[in-house]
């Protein structure tokens, strides 16, 4: 047995910055590159904006500056400005604000002390300088510790407020960059809830009018069924209207936090929406009949709110404010007025609303025989299809790793064969397809339970009934990198985007790359995933390397695959742009052979061609075939 030795000297003690740094995951969630949204170095952004935001709802600032160049983020407020003498435990002293008294901020973001020392001890450079009342401070750090710093107060002729300055650590981040998408789409949600507030990203300005009236007419994909709903209350604010569509969307907010993963204010809305519907059509309907294709967002101010993680993207509160009015019966009682007044005040809406429960009612009755038969074949399959290999940790179960499980569908046996023999069996599953799934577009949502295939895939995931029970946090298409491949990740996406968008939406589906060649020599093998990666291993390697092309997953062997699903998966988002309507996108890529379709195909058209050792490029050129235009039709729909 080990001799492990447990002394005086294996207790350490770490300072702030030391202990940040070991587990930056438990201040800014996961690191990634900047191509998720969820991804660390948006977290720093968020920490930074938050306290000009706090500044903002304190009645001082009206405007805050951000400049980002993709790897350094400069966000400068208008607002009282740090007390100069508190400069440095602002940012570096863990535990330290001004936010702990709720008299000074009552309904603050930013409450722990900690977000601005995680930005500080992540960066690589960390600048901070606050001007006030006529005189500055500057400190410069990295990696939390100081370089440079003013010791005593500067003459200054700026405005009041804080500018910060910072570039995340590439030690941690590895080859990130921001993406403006994601930064701009931040800006305009603190716009939304902000009124008033002017951010300036860049060269692009973002101020709202309306609220979440403005949220939701931006975000909203089909035309709704009845004109928006628009309610506002004291510490409470809510949008809502109903799509011709399956699921149910939500933009949920607190403190003019965007909780992604919503929380008690979350739970509580979509409780009170179907009381106050019932007690309005004195009709007993079904939950999820009454919730069907609605998007909403909510928005609602707590006293020293409780997050249950620092990323503050869940909100854990139970009352309003310490010793309060419960948010379950806040936004209940809210509701009952607000939303009764109004449905009887605007009977049109009230009538619209009630004939979209009526028919997710009716398709609901429709499906239920179906829906029995296809659940005994499901607890069948549980125990012998062998198409679904699952792992241990699944999303909807507390674990370390719930958030790791992964669940990835293959096309056919060679390719599940490899995956499965390298795969993480805690955190990662494989479904594998028979063929070519169906064509779902257009069909209603009887075709679910009437395939087999695809009923089975919703039992794996475990979304019949809400998002909310999804087992894996990541599902995964993987297929081959050829038109077949490309036919089969259009028609599953399909799928998903027909009858479970909220999969989309919350960021839970993902497309794998996988090495289209193997460069390599005697001392080292790369694994390339386009054209020019592949020249440059080329170069890289010297003389007649040894070059593969894969044309299959099931090419590649267990041994190799295990490199490409681990750490280092390239991972694709599948994403909904807000302005892009469903329904004409799928009509568009997956509807009729129209003429338009015909035309872009053609404009799209790629030459593929491999060159053979020894052959010249003219020689490859005449014998070059057009690879066929699905891979780029694919490409563009995912």
């Amino acid at each position: 047995m080990a001799d492990h030795k447990y002394t005086a000297d294996s207790v350490k003690s770490l300072d702030w910055k030391e202990h940040i740094r070991l587990r930056p995951g438990m201040y800014i969630g996961k690191l990634g590159d900047g191509s998720s949204e969820d991804d660390g170095i948006y977290v720093l952004l968020k920490e930074v904006i938050d306290n000009c935001i706090d500044e903002f709802v304190m009645g001082f600032g009206k405007r805050i500056e951000v400049d980002c160049d993709g790897q350094s983020v400069m966000v400068r407020d208008y607002g009282r400005g740090i007390p100069l003498a508190k400069l440095m435990d602002c940012s570096s002293k863990i535990n330290t604000g001004a936010k702990y008294d709720s008299k000074a901020f009552k309904k603050s973001v930013g409450l722990n002390g900690v977000g601005i020392k995680a930005v500080n001890a992540l960066s690589a450079q960390f600048d901070i300088q606050a001007y006030r009342e006529g005189k500055t401070r500057r400190i410069e750090f990295s990696q939390g510790n100081v370089v440079k710093q003013d010791r005593k107060d500067k003459a200054s002729s700026e405005g009041d407020g804080t500018s910060i300055n910072f570039t995340p650590d590439s030690e941690l981040f590895k080859t990130y960059r921001f993406r403006n998408e994601y930064a701009e789409r931040m800006m305009r949600y603190y716009a939304y809830l902000n009124k008033g507030l002017t951010l300036k990203y860049n060269d692009k300005s973002f101020r709202s009018k309306n609220g979440l009236l403005d949220l939701l007419e931006e975000n909203l994909s089909e035309e709704p069924l009845y004109p928006i709903i628009h309610l506002e209350g004291p510490d409470i604010e809510v949008a809502f209207t109903h799509l011709e569509q399956y699921g149910e969307e939500y933009f949920s907010f607190v403190n003019g936090q965007h909780t992604t993963q919503g929380g008690t204010h979350q739970s509580a809305f979509r409780e009170a929406i179907v009381k106050t519907v019932r007690e309005f059509t004195k009709k007993n309907f079904e939950p999820k009949d009454i919730r069907g294709g609605i998007v909403a967002a909510i928005s609602v101010k707590v006293e020293d709110p409780v997050f249950e993680s620092q990323t503050k993207t869940k909100l854990g509160s139970l009352t309003m404010a310490p010793k309060g009015e419960s948010v379950r019966l806040f936004i209940a009682n809210f509701l009952k007025q607000k939303l009764d007044n109004y449905l009887h005040k605007n009977p049109q809406s009230a009538e619209a609303m009630q004939e979209k429960i009526l028919r997710s009612e009716h398709e609901r009755k429709e499906l239920k025989g179906i829906q029995k038969l296809a659940r005994e074949r499901s607890k069948k399959s549980k125990v012998h299809n062998r198409k679904l290999r699952d792992c241990r940790a699944h999303l909807n179960v507390k674990g370390k790793q719930r958030f790791d499980s992964t669940l990835f569908i293959t096309e056919g046996d060679s390719a599940s064969g490899s995956i499965t023999k390298a795969r993480n069996v805690v955190t990662q599953a494989v479904f594998s397809l028979k063929g070519k799934p169906l064509n779902s577009f257009s069909l209603s949502r009887k075709v679910v339970y009437e395939n087999e295939e695809f009923n089975l895939i919703q039992a794996a995931l475990g979304i019949e009934e809400e998002l909310e029970d999804l087992r894996y946090n990541k599902v995964v298409i993987a297929t081959d990198a050829d038109v077949d491949g490309m036919h089969i990740r259009l028609l599953l996406i399909t799928f998903f985007l027909q009858f479970f968008p909220e999969l989309l939406r919350e960021g839970h589906l993902f497309v794998l790359q996988t090495p289209l060649f193997r460069v390599r020599n005697k001392k080292t093998t790369i694994y390339c995933y386009d054209e020019a990666e592949r020249e440059a291993a080329i170069r890289k390697l010297g003389r007649n390397p040894e070059i593969t092309r894969f044309k299959g997953l099931g090419e590649i062997s267990p041994d190799e695959f295990k490199h490409f699903i681990g750490d280092d998966m390239r991972l694709d988002p599948v994403r909904i742009d807000a302005n892009e309507s469903i329904k004409g996108m799928l009509k568009f890529f997956m509807g009729k052979n129209t003429p338009e379709r015909q035309q872009y195909i053609i404009r799209n058209l790629r030459f593929q061609h491999d060159v053979v050792e020894g052959e010249s490029e003219a020689e490859a050129a005449e014998v070059a075939e057009v690879s066929g235009p699905g891979e780029k039709v694919a490409g563009e729909a995912a």
